[in-house]
């Protein structure tokens, strides 16, 4: 499955790819993001996870433009628990350091308490980190 969610001029600002051999979302956010930009690619991804029985998301996030602190405390204080209640146990975000949009990821990295989740700048050691809970023979 994979799913593009487009913003009104038609740019992709979202695609949502489920990675059966891992057992994860897939998701990577590009450009600038509006807050129902990511409200809506948010729900939506916490949809396919919930539809998949998949725990764990990996979530990119170098493609962003600019900061997404308008969302935060949307994501902390509303999505996080609807998450966390779809099954969302381990989150990967894969960010570039020193950028509007890693500042952030780590916000919400310090300030998320529904599930567990790291903060990345080199995608092979987040999904190294995100396979030893997504696979069933290396439950940790």
């Amino acid at each position: 499955m994979k799913q593009e969610l487009t913003n009104p001029f038609g740019r992709v600002y979202l695609v949502i790819h489920e990675d059966t051999q891992n057992r994860w979302i897939h998701v990577n956010w590009m450009g600038y993001l509006t807050e129902e930009n990511i409200k809506t690619g948010a729900r939506a991804y916490v949809a396919a996870l919930q539809k998949t029985g998949y725990t764990c998301v990996l979530n990119d996030t170098r493609l962003i433009i600019g900061s997404w602190d308008h969302s935060l405390d949307w994501v902390l204080n509303d999505w996080a628990p609807t998450a966390a209640s779809a099954g969302l146990r381990h989150f990967a975000m894969i960010a570039t350091p020193e950028s509007f949009a890693n500042n952030t990821a780590s916000a919400f990295y310090r300030n998320l308490k529904s599930f567990k989740a790291e903060v990345f700048d080199d995608m092979g050691i987040a999904k190294e980190w995100l396979k030893q809970y997504s696979l069933p023979e290396s439950k940790v």
